[in-house]
This record gives structure tokens, C-alpha cells and sequence, in this order.
């Protein structure tokens, strides 16, 4: 059993956020878009935007930010990763999830960010 989320607008052909099983919350990867558009900025700011969008995805399902079990970062320049860190450990409540992060050709951004969380039993 799956149910779609929305919480952004997607810019593409994805639903941005899915609960699977009734409990699992797969988000899709958010970026620094503002009504399906790219908002440019630093990558601290992109950061920031990308972890909104997450949260409203999250809280569409009737999650947060604390229900956060694993996150993907993809950079477009992984040099940015200490200024995408510092934002990440600043809006990331404890315990912190499982991470990875990793540089990849990204369309006109400088961070796009994934997430899976979990619900209570009997959220959603």
C-alpha cells in the first residue's frame, strides 16, 4: 500500500513525498524550489530552502523533521560540504539520522536533499 504526499510542487514527474506500509515516509529529493521554480542562492541558502521543502513534504504526512530515519545530500560542488554541514547540524533536531553525502551533476542547484522517515504507530 501506497499513498502520495505533496507538500511542494514538483518540478518533474514524481510525487514528492510517498508513504509506504502506512509508516515508512519516502520524500523525494527537495531543492531550493519555490513553486516548482529554482530559487539561486548561496548554498547555505539552498540548504535552508531544501530542508523547508523537506519539512513541508514531512508534515503533509503527518511527520517531521524528528521522524527522520535516513538522508541523502547530493552537492553540486562537494566543496560545499562544510557550509551545507553547518546549516544541516543547525536544523537537524537529535538524534541524527544516518547520512550520506555525495557530489553529483545537479540541474541549476547547489544541494538537493532525501530523506526517509518513520510515523508513529498509527500515523499518517
Amino acid at each position: 500500500m501506497k499513498q502520495a504526499v505533496q507538500g511542494t510542487t514538483p518540478a518533474g514527474a514524481y510525487s514528492p513525498g510517498v508513504i509506504a506500509e502506512g509508516r515508512f515516509v519516502f520524500v523525494s529529493g527537495q531543492a531550493s524550489l519555490r513553486d516548482g521554480a529554482v530559487v539561486s542562492g548561496t548554498v547555505e541558502e539552498e540548504t535552508r530552502l531544501a530542508l523547508a521543502n523537506l519539512g513541508a513534504v514531512l508534515a503533509e504526512a503527518g511527520a517531521g523533521l524528528e521522524d527522520v530515519v535516513r538522508v541523502g545530500v547530493y552537492l553540486a560542488d562537494i566543496e560545499d560540504f562544510a557550509a551545507m554541514n553547518a546549516v544541516y547540524a543547525e536544523l537537524m533536531p537529535a538524534p541524527l539520522p544516518a547520512r550520506t553525502t555525495i557530489g553529483a551533476d545537479l540541474p541549476g542547484i547547489k544541494v538537493e536533499i532525501e530523506c526517509v522517515a518513520v510515523l508513529a504507530e498509527g500515523g499518517g
